[in-house]
């Protein structure tokens, strides 16, 4: 195999790459990147079993072929190299020889016949907008659970529906749910899956890398889910078991509304952690005539309180929330201000933005002792 590929061209791609591959596996394959020569094309592959991505992007191919290279030390050197064209070639021995300017190095493979083969898209199923489903992620990745031990709360639950697509996620403390209006042509009744975390986060990669005005091609088959950004594919494996039923948890008569200004209640939330316990986070929440304030005195190190004026009065509730989940949700929504909703001190609360906005997005969040 041998080809001549711009080094700006092949340092994106190979950087695609990179979130799928293990650093550590016992399989040293999936340590490498698949690397195919085609005419006028290279298509690299990535896979961690679980997680797949195919990248094709445009080259000057001399002689087709494929071989396996080490994805991370095959980008730190390609990247270091300067903005020209570079060459490079891989003979019987699965060594690759680069050679860019006066630059010449060889890199030791591995062969093609050891990489595992990817799945093949089936049929498109929906074409949802790039944009709008980066956005959605966003807005729900952080919720998800990172114990392995709940298999089903390890990834968010994707719907669409004819006219609209949802994102939920929950790692059982705290759940976040969003649902944007989106006709799709194709859908009469819906497509549920779950996709993993790690998924998610590529499909923002890929997004914020390619064309913002773009479409994600949707696709699935029985263990799979496919998501075409263009030329990039990303291959998922799909979480099985039950989701939990988040229309039970969402709260449907918190009476006690107050809205506040986004940056300001974050701000207070960033100071006041300062002095919760490192282990729980835990502040203080407390609805008084006029005001709110926010307060923590789990900390060695001290104490602190913040007060926040807010229209009309309310009768004095106290609440704990875990400061480090409202943070995460006050950094990932949009609006100038949100809404606390409340029920009573052992209700879970609900915060959603108050500035009218194109989706529908609520996080709930349990209430801890104090």
């Amino acid at each position: 195999m041998e080809f001549t590929v711009s080094k700006q061209e092949l340092v994106k791609e190979l950087s695609l790459s990179q979130g799928v591959i293990e650093k550590k596996t016992t399989i040293p394959v999936l340590s490498n990147v698949l690397i195919e020569a085609r005419e006028g094309e290279i298509t690299l592959t990535a896979t961690d079993l679980e997680l797949g991505v195919r990248c094709v992007f445009p080259a000057t191919v001399k002689r087709p072929g494929a071989g396996t290279l080490p994805a991370r030390k095959l980008l730190d050197y390609v990247r270091l190299l300067p903005d020209a064209d570079l060459s490079l070639k891989i003979g019987d021995t699965h060594a690759a020889s680069i050679t860019c300017g006066r630059s010449r190095t060889r890199i030791a493979g591995m062969s093609r016949e050891n990489f595992p083969e990817l799945p093949k898209m089936p049929a498109v199923l929906a074409q949802v907008p790039a944009s709008l489903l980066s956005g959605l992620i966003a807005r729900t990745v952080f919720a998800i659970s990172n114990e392995g031990s709940r298999y089903t709360l390890n990834g968010g639950l994707l719907l669409l529906k004819p006219d609209s697509i949802t994102m939920v996620s929950t790692d059982g403390h705290r759940l976040a749910f969003i649902e944007a209006a989106h006709k799709f042509d194709d859908i009469s009744g819906q497509l549920r899956a779950l996709v993993p975390k790690k998924a998610m986060v590529e499909i923002q990669r890929l997004a914020a890398e390619g064309d913002q005005n773009g479409s994600v091609a949707l696709s699935s088959d029985e263990n799979h889910l496919f998501f075409q950004f263009g030329q990039r594919l990303l291959i998922a494996r799909k979480l099985t078991g039950q989701f939990p039923d988040y229309e039970r948890v969402l709260p449907r008569d918190n009476d006690r509304i107050i809205t506040l200004s986004r940056v300001e209640l974050e701000a207070a939330v960033q100071r006041v952690s300062q002095f919760a316990d490192e282990r729980s986070h835990a502040i203080r929440v407390m609805l008084g005539s006029g005001e709110v304030k926010l307060a923590s005195s789990g900390s060695e190190s001290g104490e602190s309180e913040e007060s926040l004026p807010v229209d009309g009065g309310s009768t004095p509730l106290q609440i704990g929330f875990n400061a480090t989940y409202l943070l995460e949700f006050l950094r990932a929504v949009a609006s100038e201000t949100v809404q606390l909703e409340l029920k009573d001190e052992q209700s879970a609360g609900q915060l959603r933005p108050a500035d009218d906005t194109d989706y529908q997005y609520r996080y709930v969040i349990m209430p801890m002792r104090i």
